[in-house]
């Protein structure tokens, strides 16, 4: 897979554990927080008409448990119903299509509240659900992170590997052409040797046909091969790659955004898939927490 996904079990030890946590479903949490609410009830009961001089080391214990309960309860709900969904949450990264910004294994938290209040911008790494034609079978609930590339109103052009926004080229410093999608194997290459590379994408752009959007990448043959492309977006009649061709390019609609992997060789993204909706953006990823050796802001 050539995405930097954030569902894929981790590796293991303490990371691990604090990820599944991090990704109990909603309703585990509320079946639970049910459950010891009714068990610290019938403890309130059970106390509440003892004597305290009647309380022995046993009564005392279920006073402390009670207790104990009540500020489980009271964490849960503020973690779970209310940081989580609202403003933070952890995400692992699996893959390499991130490289070298992220690396595989790297945890990083997620700012779910900063595009309550104001619009995501180019260059955020952004965590997203991906357009139905993006997954993979058994991909059913799975997240993207990837880096934004364009957002609305603008026009996005690759040339010659370069990538122009509004005409203007851009210089992206944090792009890397690695040979391999893993950081164990990865090597970084020259332009030549990536044009080698068959996941390379030379020419692209955004055009509108028959009233979509279409991610088109260009190859001199005029015939579009890109690795894993959604089928209605691979176009092998020459006639019409050289019609599409023509087709000025597009620029992002309203509502949509455009989001591209750093490591440009081994990233499956919105050059194949296309654009991401509005309503499926998560967050903005913050900063790397684990492995400690990497804590960090992202830029």
């Amino acid at each position: 897979m050539l995405n930097a996904l954030a569902q894929a079990a981790p590796p293991g030890g303490a990371a691990e554990t604090i990820d599944k946590l991090a990704r109990t479903p909603i309703s585990a949490i509320v079946m639970f927080v049910a459950a010891i609410t009714v068990a610290r009830v019938g403890l309130y009961l059970l106390l509440k008409d003892v004597p305290t001089h009647r309380r022995g080391f046993g009564l005392g214990l279920a006073r402390f448990t009670n207790e104990a309960i009540d500020a489980i309860v009271y964490a849960l709900i503020f973690v779970f119903l209310l940081i989580r969904p609202f403003g933070l949450q952890t995400f692992r990264i699996p893959t390499g299509s991130m490289l070298d910004t992220l690396q595989i294994h790297d945890f990083i938290v997620a700012n779910k509240a900063v595009y309550r209040y104001s619009e995501p911008k180019v260059g955020d790494i952004v965590v997203f659900k991906p357009p139905e034609k993006a997954k993979f079978p058994g991909q059913d609930d799975v997240d993207f992170i990837k880096r934004l590339v364009g957002v609305p109103g603008q026009v996005v052009e690759i040339r010659d590997g370069v990538l122009y926004r509004d005409g203007k080229p851009v210089e992206e410093p944090y792009v890397q052409w690695f040979a391999q999608a893993h950081e164990l194997a990865k090597r970084e290459v020259t332009k030549e040797e990536a044009r080698r590379h068959p996941m390379w994408v030379g020419d692209w752009k955004l055009v509108r046909y028959e009233g979509e959007i279409w991610p088109l990448v260009m190859t001199p043959e005029y015939v579009n091969y890109g690795m894993n492309m959604p089928s209605e977006y691979q176009v092998s009649d020459t006639a019409l790659m050289a019609k599409l061709r023509e087709l000025p390019a597009a620029p992002i609609p309203k509502g949509w955004y455009l989001m591209m992997g750093d490591n440009r060789l081994n990233s499956y993204d919105g050059r194949y898939w296309g654009l991401v909706p509005e309503q499926s953006v998560i967050g903005r990823a913050e900063f790397i927490w684990f492995p400690i050796s990497r804590w960090g802001m992202l830029r």
